[in-house]
């Protein structure tokens, strides 16, 4: 393996332009931009199995191969071998060395041909270890799609479930009474975050939460107790649910729950409810305390939400522990593209 610069085995030439009238969601063939696939047209430019280079916006440099014919415009680059390569291999080389961080920062990103020909980077010449080299790392990208669609599967089946248990739509076995009919402020009282000032300090324990969660710690607590959260303002459809000690921010509420109530279920009920329908300014969302308290909800008895809670508990970890496993295998690939594309790592052939 020998350091070369990349202009010694290709040139690129920019793709042909298209206007925005002939991009349509759905077509024949991709249309390739500086951001990859960016909607699809009649017409093609290129056959298949041809390598483009994104060459405009925040995501220059990006490296795709078209599977089919495609067309590719002039915000991308194309590119013609001057030598025979695997051409797997070289997507997986250009990937490597992240083209992005060469593009010129101007007032929008561009990587040129000559930019790219500068690029000096380790290159295997034999052509049967360029090979195995990228089925390797092929075998690490389809367990990792596999995973990701996996992922979404079972995302569907738990928002499905979801919004059939905590309906009422679907029973657990051995359940057939009628739900109680009530409020929101029936099953938990609404409370006001604080500001994080007098307690914040990077030696403090306690996580302080805000919408997007964590932004800090706090020397101390403000709830102890078993809780949900939801977004007084901004950021108001995305429920917390901590059964840990924390402080948080008054742009959160945070809940008390009255006695004989499952509080995951309460989680669970408030990922079901559209809080927009209740906010209270057209301009940045709003939730008013009394608004959530009075909101209508029926709900079950405390032996049947623990079930449901247990259930729908039950999946979310299921998720959790794919898309964990899904960034331990992210995490593996990317060390053997080093291993394998610096050539740390030989195979034999």
């Amino acid at each position: 393996m020998v350091n070369e610069n990349l202009g010694i085995f290709f040139r690129v030439k920019s793709g042909d332009g298209i206007a925005i009238s002939k991009l349509k969601p759905f077509g024949m063939y991709p249309v390739y931009g500086g951001n990859g696939i960016n909607g699809y047209t009649s017409n093609y430019n290129v056959e298949g199995d041809t390598l483009v280079i994104g060459r405009v916006g925040e995501k220059c440099g990006n490296v795709n191969i078209t599977a089919t014919k495609s067309w590719v415009s002039d915000n991308a680059l194309i590119v013609i071998p001057k030598t025979k390569y695997n051409i797997e291999y070289l997507s997986y080389l250009l990937e490597f060395l992240n083209l992005n961080d060469y593009a010129n920062r101007n007032a929008q990103p561009v990587i040129s041909g000559q930019i790219i020909y500068a690029i000096e980077a380790p290159f295997e010449g034999n052509e049967e270890l360029q090979e195995k080299i990228a089925q390797t790392l092929s075998q690490f990208d389809t367990y990792i799609d596999d995973l990701g669609e996996l992922i979404e599967k079972k995302k569907g089946i738990r928002d499905g479930a979801l919004e059939d248990l905590v309906s009422g739509r679907t029973r657990l076995d051995g359940y057939e009474y009628e739900w109680q009919e009530g409020k929101i402020g029936d099953i938990l009282k609404i409370l006001h975050g604080k500001n994080q000032r007098e307690v914040e300090s990077y030696s403090g324990k306690y996580p302080i939460l805000g919408t997007g969660g964590i932004i800090g710690k706090a020397t101390e607590f403000l709830c102890d107790w078993e809780c949900v959260l939801i977004g007084r303002k901004g950021t108001i459809d995305n429920p917390m649910y901590m059964n840990t000690p924390f402080w948080t921010i008054d742009t959160l509420y945070y809940s008390k729950p009255t006695d004989n109530q499952c509080v995951k279920f309460q989680y669970y009920l408030f990922c079901t409810i559209n809080w927009y329908d209740y906010t209270e300014s057209s301009g940045r969302p709003s939730l008013a305390k009394k608004v959530i308290e009075a909101i209508p909800i029926r709900i079950p008895r405390y032996e049947e939400q623990v079930k449901i809670a247990k259930v729908l508990t039950a999946m979310d970890k299921e998720i959790a522990d794919l898309e964990t496993e899904r960034e331990k295998i992210i995490q593996i690939r990317e060390g053997a593209m080093d291993d394998l594309l610096t050539g740390r790592v030989r195979l034999t052939t």
